[in-house]
């Protein structure tokens, strides 16, 4: 590989690298409250801090809805509500996943040169599935029929639910291609996308106990209730891992800025070195 190439590579990693320094700049002004730290950056600016929060109070708020169901407290009404407001802070953080998540192309060197990224299309389609949890709980609190209930609710969410089971497929593949592979216990992005998996297929489950019977009755309320729960706890789990304040990811973001300044460097001296040796 010659130099240009290495430099090509070299300053997207220092860009990435300092793109990211100047985002933690700008976005954690942070302040100590009571033993935690509390962003202070633009609301309208998507950080990792942001993402994980959005998706921790949203996955919460269906814990805490879903509990409600299954252990018969509060009633259906508290539960619909809780849900519907967690699939909002949901919304927020697809959509602030899917503003990090970068291009949605590669430059690949075959077919018509370039190939969608793995982690673009699973952030755009867990952000999908998060618009239709939106439909289905909002339904959830105006659905008057069996008919209404069936097409605006159970619809919506089985619906989200795939689209949640294919982001978290996705995510492995994005994960693969950025290790190499698929075995990795001791990083801790491989424990999200197993937890983030749990997760999904505990909702899918949720999906199939929701299924609204000619009756107006869930198919079974127990599986759909215990199925949210599960799924909840999980996506609240993987997003207190994925929060950059977390130990694990300070040492893994400055090892990784490290490297891309190294990298940066070793290329600027050998781009100096060939101008040196074609004069």
């Amino acid at each position: 590989m010659n130099s240009h190439d290495d430099m090509s590579k070299a300053d997207k990693n220092h860009d990435r690298a300092s793109h990211q320094a100047a985002d933690r700049a700008a976005t954690t002004k942070e302040s100590s409250a009571h033993g935690f730290k509390v962003p202070r950056g633009p609301i309208l600016v998507p950080t990792q801090t942001k993402q994980s929060w959005y998706f921790i109070i949203g996955g919460s708020l269906f814990a805490v809805g879903a509990a409600a169901a299954v252990w018969s407290f509060g009633g259906a009404n508290l539960t619909n509500w809780l849900c519907f407001i967690g699939a909002w802070f949901f919304t927020a953080g697809g959509l602030t996943q899917l503003a990090l998540s970068g291009d949605a192309t590669v430059p690949v060197p075959h077919g018509r040169g370039k190939a969608y990224r793995a982690e673009w299309l699973a952030a755009a389609t867990q952000s999908f599935g998060t618009i239709l949890f939106n439909v289905s709980t909002s339904a959830a609190l105006s659905a008057t029929t069996i008919d209404a209930e069936k097409h605006y609710m159970w619809n919506p969410d089985a619906g989200g639910s795939v689209a949640f089971l294919i982001s978290a497929v996705l995510v492995y593949i994005a994960f693969y291609r950025s290790e190499h592979t698929i075995w990795a216990p001791r990083r801790i992005q491989w424990w999200g996308a197993h937890i983030n998996m749990v997760g999904c297929i505990a909702f899918a489950a949720s999906a199939v106990g929701a299924f609204v019977l000619d009756d107006g009755t869930s198919k079974d309320a127990n599986l759909a209730n215990i199925g949210t729960l599960v799924g909840a706890i999980c996506f609240v789990v993987a997003s207190v891992l994925a929060l950059p304040s977390q130990p694990w990811n300070r040492v893994a973001a400055l090892r990784s800025h490290k490297a891309a300044v190294r990298a940066y460097e070793a290329a600027i001296r050998a781009k100096k070195g060939g101008a040196a040796t074609s004069h």
